[in-house]
């Protein structure tokens, strides 16, 4: 319960960005409640102001609404990780469908109505991928929610239990063997993160991230690691001696196994090394390259460039459906696993540069291609005006643009208006349950 100040009233009326349950107060101020649900009344009291906008508590809850349910995590408001799993999953599908909605309304300008979202049909244990950090006391688990503070979670209802089996071994090897874990206030120590990806058949890479060139007691780590997890097929370490928040260094070592992953997405066999961009919901992913795929209303015949194109995934996918598929990737492993993608899945008519994207766009353009289809999927965010002129500038019949945040989607929509294009069809995919 919040202690100190006045104890208000209101009806939550939606969510914010982080899924906080959203308030006007009597004097029309609007109040953010953390763990409120749409359509309660609730009984609240303001404990700070960010950035002009009044942060509130949930002191109880008077009238009840549907879409609220008990937490199913015991770290559900401690780990950072999740903020919806005090929804139903319908209730949190709104809240995203919404979201999506108001950035393309409101930042974007646009009067086009989201189509609707794709649920998962498996919203626990999705992810093919994750990064646990290691805390100075040697604590593996994840960040507590606005801090760095590593919070010593065993389980994780978003993993598959086979990665949670080996960020424990890695945390018993620490323990038994004195390895000393990294500080990021002083820059000592050497365990950093511990980074897992799996495929949809069980086999997995483990990657301990270290403030060093070597690990003690490799051949233990890698008994214990392929003890937990019979399907793990290789054990590594990245060596990453910078003092910033970036995960990966850059400088992988294969301690034993392979350095490599291979997946089944969209018909196609997929190779993942440790550092490829890949979508971490595999399900989710079919149905979202699907759906940009019929976006897309490729006629089999036309161009297709697919900027920021990772390991080739989406600009692949739609091969078959066009006449050639030009990809461009401006990480170098990335694109060496999409030309091996390509060549692995016979696909003779998909070519891929090294190259940043708005270099990219330029340079096809000074080669007289002129694109049928351009396919964007670009970080979070977004894009640089220099890109959507370079785009712009290509001519395409169509654009597709696969967001991972609505908000910077609706700023480069609105800035993609401003040279002429509108938006025809927008539709909304959750890739990440449980989680904002």
């Amino acid at each position: 319960m919040a202690h100190g100040g006045p104890v208000l009233e209101g009806t939550v009326t939606g969510y914010t960005s982080e899924m906080h349950g959203v308030v006007r107060g009597n004097d029309g101020a609007v109040v953010f409640v953390p763990g409120a649900v749409r359509g309660e009344r609730i009984a609240y009291r303001i404990a700070g102001a960010r950035k002009g906008i009044r942060v509130g508590e949930l002191v109880r809850v008077l009238e009840g609404a549907p879409g609220r349910r008990d937490p199913d995590c015991p770290w559900y408001g401690v780990c950072g990780g999740c903020a919806a799993r005090h929804l139903t999953y319908e209730e949190e599908l709104w809240a995203k469908r919404q979201r999506v909605q108001d950035a393309l309304t409101r930042i974007g300008g646009s009067d086009i109505e989201v189509e609707g979202i794709a649920g998962a049909v498996h919203p626990l244990r999705y992810r093919n991928k994750s990064q646990w950090p290691v805390g100075a006391d040697g604590t593996v688990g994840f960040y507590r929610a606005g801090s760095h503070e590593v919070v010593p979670v065993r389980d994780c209802l978003l993993l598959p239990e086979t990665m949670c089996r080996t960020a424990g071994v890695v945390r018993e090897w620490m323990r038994r063997y004195r390895v000393p874990a990294y500080d990021e206030r002083t820059g000592k120590g050497l365990i950093r993160h511990v980074y897992i990806r799996e495929n949809g058949a069980g086999e997995s890479l483990c990657c301990v991230v270290a403030n060093g060139r070597v690990l003690p007691r490799e051949a233990e780590l890698t008994g214990l690691i392929r003890e937990a997890a019979p399907g793990t097929v290789g054990v590594s370490m990245d060596r990453n001696q910078s003092r910033g928040n970036v995960v990966l260094g850059g400088h992988g070592r294969t301690i034993w196994g392979r350095d490599h992953l291979t997946d089944r997405l969209c018909g196609l066999e997929v190779r993942l090394s440790v550092p490829s961009f890949y979508q971490v919901h595999r399900e989710q992913t079919e149905v979202l390259y699907a759906l940009a795929r019929d976006l897309a209303d490729l006629r089999g015949d036309g161009t297709v460039v697919d900027l920021y194109c990772g390991i080739g995934t989406i600009g692949l996918s739609m091969a078959r459906y066009a006449g050639t598929v030009i990809g461009a990737e401006i990480v170098p492993t990335a694109v060496e696993d999409a030309r091996e993608n390509a060549a692995r899945n016979g696909i003779g008519n998909a070519s891929f540069r090294c190259a940043d994207a708005s270099e990219t766009a330029a340079s096809l353009t000074r080669e007289g291609i002129r694109p049928d289809v351009v396919v964007v999927d670009p970080p979070r965010k977004g894009l640089d005006p220099a890109c959507v002129e370079a785009v712009s500038a290509m001519g395409p019949r169509r654009i597709v643009y696969v967001s991972c945040d609505p908000g910077t989607l609706g700023r480069d929509v609105r800035r993609f208006a401003g040279a002429g294009w509108r938006v025809d069809r927008a539709a909304a995919v959750d890739m990440f349950p449980g989680t904002r």
